[in-house]
């Protein structure tokens, strides 16, 4: 359409009703929009304190410093139009439509355009023509909109189009006609249409640019600031009739990210509309249900920040915007409360009045902590969930460190204050982590990590803080670390927090050993140990260290051998070239085991582990146990209090768990049944339950029950209950593993002097039996239990026990010979009791050290001793041949020249008898044995028997020599 088709009637009008932006808007904000004069309520000067009843519908309003005025239309003015001539809305609405079919060329006609719609806007309530042909030309009209403002963007300061397009849409507005909302073309203008305005170059720059630009017939300056004041008045025109907030709400979705922009100009324009906006939706608020606002806790987040901004325009803009939040979020909340809930908006609205009556608007920007404290009350879960994430988005502003400090007194304020009603925390500890890396400033860092003490020390929300931690890769980063070290928890609560994480790692342990090791458990060994390095938890470390310390070794148990690749490790929560071979989940438990010794003040037990390489011990498949027991024995050497109270601990915990679990704190335990406390342990978690593992088809179990009963043993009070168990113990004996049959031996050593004598016989005849065993110590001990035995027999059973006294003489004796000085030494020992048990004195050549094939001489005196006492009662030939067969060559050389030596002094005729051929036999054997010595004896003790084979009877000898004599007498 060009302008010579207008008539004469139509183009006066237009021109005429449209007195400019300017002079329209200024009279907009003069009627309604504009502040109020300082000192009256809802303004930044001083606060009046008003009385307030909630049973009435003006409770809210009578709030100290918050808006009082009435809810009266500002923008009357703009629609008090008569109605149109018919023939003059017939042109107007045939104009607009030649502008759908054409194009907008120069900016006359893009007025006019403009211009014609605002006055059709304008009749629009008296001619229901009108409203059926803007109605269905809606989206024709946005797209010439669209068009109009992308060709205006280059020169947009230089032209009155940008501003009448704002213009236009706010008439059409006020009639309940919205360009803007409704679909996502709408919204997709209106997008483009707060960045053209929000983007636009400072203000600064307006000089250099009218250099450059000649500006025209129009101030640049006066047309920069009438255009935003204009896009300030569209936005408040979608608020006015705004019941539902679902207007304010799209709002607050465009300026959104503008008010987080890096760029100071862009920000405070945001701030200043943001803040215009929040006025008069305050000032003409009739809220009714359903509400449509979902980002309250955000909104209000987003001022707090911009409260504390550098710039003190856009601080001081905020303030006044979240004053008038604040009327909106009481109206809202008043509105959406539940009725039956009317204590709790009471007491909301009664520590919000305190507050108000306290804080001015200027605390608002000079300490935007305090708009935490007043908007917390009214915040629910959800939307204290908002602000977190919105204050949490706000410390990546690295720009302005101002920014993070903010973020941080808010975060810290409104957790404090909001104590449990937060939803999504694991969300909120994710942000936390990972916002760490780029926050500078150490107070701000202390005030997160302080954010999440708080989260961490209440119950409800501890075990999901410590879940999120540990759902890091391991070792921590040095942010993550920090956190653990730096945790600042309030004395009654370390213990708590300290116990959950313990947890956490104790639930592990219930897993059968054959599975993968859980992931959980890698992480709360290097928690832990970053706890006991930030030592924060002291107190709560020395009032856990037996659960601490048993657990920990109870990890290290379980880590043996393993390599991260038999964790179950979550997915995607290490690249490959995170991982590192070094890192094993034993070595975060042997660290955090040193760690929690050095914090507990346990310096000697650490120095008795580091000297004896206890630590290396318990790394050890095979020596574990070992390390364990060196462990406890230091510190039920050092530390009496810490031990006692890891004995009463294990009591209830040693039957749970999986092998591993079972055996570690079986192992400690038994340890310390030494202590003189154990004495106190009913008998059912001790003796008994020793007697179980003592049936444990683990033999390991069984050295562990033996070795506290041997403890116990010295305790006289609970050796009447030991005794129930030697059938067991006696069954022990005979066992193949050495260290059992010891234990079993010490045990009875100690309950020898306390046996009937059924038992003591039978004991003594197994004894016999281990005499010669290939295991050093068994045959040794063997031999010194039989012969505590023989002294504890009674007088009136000597009797009952004299012959197997009589058949160990022989063994004891080649044993004197032994290779092995201990056993030579013990047989020669209990050769002697057995000798006072006979009443015999022993030849001294019998304590001879020296082997007997250097000294043949004394060898005859022993041999010449036994063969007369044992005359007529052992078969002592017989005997010794047995040995000539054993393995040992200082034993069958014994037994070979102790044959032979010994056929001096037994009875001739009764082996001529016998024969000698079974003891040829077994000589002649020995003769082809690979020692020369024993060959060498072996020939002469043949030789020893052939004599006696050949040698006559005496008798025959006599009766020969008396024929011989009656011969020769006749």
């Amino acid at each position: 359409m060009h302008q010579e088709n207008l008539t004469s009637e139509f183009i006066p009008y237009v021109l005429r009703s449209h007195q400019g932006p300017s002079r329209r808007l200024t009279s907009a904000r003069e009627s309604g929009a504009k502040s109020a004069p300082e000192g009256t309520p809802g303004t930044r000067g001083g606060l009046r304190v008003l009385g307030w009843d909630l049973d009435t519908d003006s409770d809210i309003s009578d709030i100290a410093g918050l808006p009082q005025e009435s809810l009266t239309d500002s923008f009357r003015h703009l629609t008090q139009q008569g109605p149109l001539s018919e023939p003059i809305v017939e042109r107007l609405i045939q104009s607009i439509q030649e502008f759908f079919n054409g194009d907008l060329q120069s900016e006359l006609e893009k007025l006019t355009f403009l211009r014609s719609l605002c006055s059709l806007s304008r009749a629009l309530p008296y001619d229901e023509t009108i409203g059926a042909f803007i109605h269905s030309h809606i989206e024709d009209i946005v797209h010439i909109l669209n068009m109009l403002v992308e060709e205006e963007l280059p020169h947009s300061l230089f032209s009155p189009v940008h501003q009448e397009v704002f213009v236009t849409i706010a008439d059409l507005s006020y009639q309940d006609v919205h360009l803007l909302l409704g679909s996502e073309d709408r919204a997709d203008f209106f997008s483009l249409l707060t960045k053209s305005i929000i983007t636009l170059p400072p203000v600064k720059t307006l000089t250099q640019l009218e250099e450059i630009v000649p500006s025209g017939s129009y101030n640049t300056e006066s047309l920069y600031r009438q255009t935003l004041q204009a896009f300030s008045e569209m936005l408040q025109s979608l608020v006015v009739k705004d019941p539902h907030l679902e207007n304010l709400d799209t709002i607050f979705k465009q300026m959104d990210p503008w008010l987080q922009s890096t760029k100071d100009h862009e920000r405070e324009r945001a701030a200043v509309s943001m803040a215009e906006v929040l006025k008069c939706s305050s000032r003409h608020l009739s809220l009714k249900l359903p509400l449509q606002f979902q980002r309250l806790g955000r909104l209000v987040a987003l001022m707090a920040l911009l409260c504390g901004d550098p710039v003190k325009e856009v601080a001081e803009e905020a303030a006044e915007g979240t004053h008038y939040l604040l009327h909106i979020t009481l109206r809202l909340k008043y509105v959406t409360h539940d009725k039956k809930n009317h204590p709790s908006l009471r007491r909301a609205m009664k520590k919000c009045q305190e507050l108000l009556e306290l804080y001015s608007i200027k605390q608002f920007y000079s300490c935007p902590f305090r708009i935490a404290q007043v908007f917390e009350v009214f915040l629910n879960s959800n939307e204290l969930c908002q602000f977190v994430m919105t204050i949490l988005d706000g410390l990546k502003n690295l720009k302005h460190p101002c920014t993070q400090k903010s973020a941080g007194e808010l975060l810290i304020t409104l957790v404090e204050n909001a104590e449990s009603r937060f939803e999504k925390v694991p969300e909120i500890m994710g942000v936390i982590c990972a916002q760490l890396s780029i926050i500078s400033q150490p107070r701000v860092r202390q005030q997160i990590i302080n954010t999440v003490s708080l989260f961490i020390s209440r119950p409800k929300y501890t075990d999901i803080v410590i879940s999120h931690l540990l759902c890091h890769p391991v070792p921590y980063d040095r942010h993550l670390a920090e956190l653990w070290r730096t945790l600042d928890v309030k004395l009654p609560s370390t213990t708590w927090i300290l116990w959950r994480l313990l947890r956490k790692l104790q639930k592990c342990h219930n897993a059968p050993t054959h599975e993968k090791m859980a992931y959980m458990a890698v992480a709360a060994t290097d928690a832990l140990y970053e706890v006991f390095v930030g030592n924060r938890l002291r107190a709560a470390t020395f009032r856990l260290f037996p659960q601490l310390l048993m657990t920990l070794l109870i990890q290290i148990h379980h880590s043996i051998g393993l390599t991260m690749s038999d964790v179950t490790i979550p997915s995607g929560l290490y690249t490959e070239q995170e991982m590192s071979s070094q890192v094993t989940p034993l070595c975060f438990a042997i660290q955090a085991t040193k760690t929690l010794l050095l914090r507990t003040l346990c310096w000697q037990e650490f120095n008795i582990m580091e000297k004896n390489k206890g630590w290396t011990l318990l790394e050890g498949k095979d020596g574990h146990l070992q390390g364990i027991s060196l462990l406890a024995n230091a510190l039920l050497e050092r530390n009496h209090l810490f031990a006692n109270k890891i004995m009463y601990l294990l009591v209830p915990l040693l039957n749970r768990g999986n092998d591993k679990h079972k055996l570690t704190s079986a192992g400690f335990f038994v340890e310390l049944l030494q202590s003189p406390m154990a004495r106190r342990l009913p008998s059912i978690y001790s003796i008994a339950r020793l007697k179980d593992w003592l049936h444990h088809g683990n033999n390991v179990f069984k050295t562990l029950a033996l070795k506290g009963l041997h403890y116990l043993t010295r305790h006289q009070e609970m050796r009447e209950g030991i005794k129930s168990l030697l059938p067991c113990i006696l069954d022990l004996l005979c066992e193949t593993d050495e260290k059992i049959v010891l234990l079993a031996i010490q045990i009875l050593l100690q309950l020898v002097e306390t046996m009937d004598f059924t038992t003591l016989t039978a004991m003594m005849k197994t004894l016999f039996s281990l005499f010669g065993d290939v295991r050093p110590d068994v045959h040794r001990f063997s031999m010194t239990l039989f012969g505590a035995s023989i002294k504890s027999v009674k007088y009136t059973d000597k009797k009952g026990i004299e012959n197997q006294v009589l058949d160990s003489l022989v063994p004891l004796l080649l044993y004197s010979q032994d290779e092995n000085d201990a056993v030579a030494e013990e047989s020669r020992q209990v050769l002697t009791i057995c000798a006072q048990f006979l009443k015999w004195k022993l030849p001294q050549e019998v304590y001879c050290k020296d082997p007997w094939y250097i000294r043949c001489g004394k060898v005859g005196k022993v041999c010449k001793f036994f063969g007369k006492k044992c005359k007529g009662k052992v078969n002592l030939v017989a005997q010794t041949l047995m040995f000539s067969k054993n393995a040992k060559i200082p034993i069958r050389r014994a037994a070979v020249l102790f044959v032979g030596l010994l056929l001096k002094y037994v009875d001739h005729s009764e082996l001529r008898m016998k024969g000698t051929d079974w003891i040829e036999k077994d000589l002649r054997d020995l003769l082809c044995d690979p020692e020369p010595s024993l060959r060498i004896i072996a020939s002469q003790a043949l030789f020893q028997v052939r004599e006696v084979g050949t040698e006559q009877d005496p008798r025959q000898t006599v009766c020969g020599l008396r024929k011989l004599m009656g011969c020769l007498s006749t």
